[in-house]
């Protein structure tokens, strides 16, 4: 019986790299790719039948490790395999705290995580051997992980800090721009940078991450 198997990443060339990935085998069904976490929850909710998700983390909306943690919450007989450009040790322990069950880099190739898919359907824990290895590194030494956060090195350009500093206080790209001197396309630049740089998907998250590293 093939393995049904739903693909979720809103980088659609990672996403055809992917369906392309899975096709190879014979056992494995490409069921459904999607683009967003919320989509995969509606889905699901409407009888989608998978077996197993391979999941991005970086999403807008609902990142992968939301989206892990609510799928497992609903229907914790879905294997979720995370797969990911991102091996922090920060994003690994996340992703297990919220039920996945793999985690791979996404260059890795095809034979690799077919293997990885099969031995997580079998109950075993798919990984890429550097993620294995941060992973025993993690669970030997916990008391680091609630460090993580502080220890990552963000550098925000003065400019960047003024503008996250204006965010803070609700006002409006187009205000933001009018005290600064800027246009509003240059201060939507700016915003996306640091987005970028604190690896966030909205205002509130850029504010709280920015807090705990002391930079506003």
């Amino acid at each position: 019986m093939k393995i049904r198997i739903a693909i979720l990443d809103d980088n659609r060339f990672l996403l055809k790299a992917l369906e392309e990935k899975v096709s190879l085998f014979n056992d494995l069904e490409h069921r459904i790719s999607l683009v967003s976490g919320e989509v995969l929850l509606q889905k699901l909710q409407e009888n989608l039948n998978v077996d197993l998700v391979l999941m991005d983390i970086e999403m807008p909306g609902l990142n992968g490790i939301d989206t892990t943690m609510l799928v497992k919450q609903k229907f914790p007989h879905i294997k979720v395999i995370m797969l990911t450009v991102f091996d922090n040790d920060e994003y690994i322990f996340n992703a297990i705290k919220a039920g996945a069950d793999g985690y791979f880099l996404k260059d890795t190739n095809p034979e690799d995580l077919h293997r990885g898919i099969i031995s997580t359907m079998n109950g075993g824990a798919g990984m890429t051997p550097s993620i294995a290895k941060k992973t025993l590194k993690l669970l030997r030494n916990p008391e680091a992980v609630t460090q993580l956060a502080y220890q990552e090195e963000i550098s925000l350009s003065s400019r960047e800090i003024e503008v996250l500093e204006y965010l803070c206080t609700g006002l409006s790209h187009t205000l933001i721009a009018e005290r600064l001197f800027l246009s509003p396309n240059t201060v939507r630049k700016h915003i996306e940078n640091i987005y970028k740089k604190l690896q966030v998907h909205s205002k509130i998250e850029a504010v709280e991450k920015a807090r705990r590293h002391n930079l506003i």
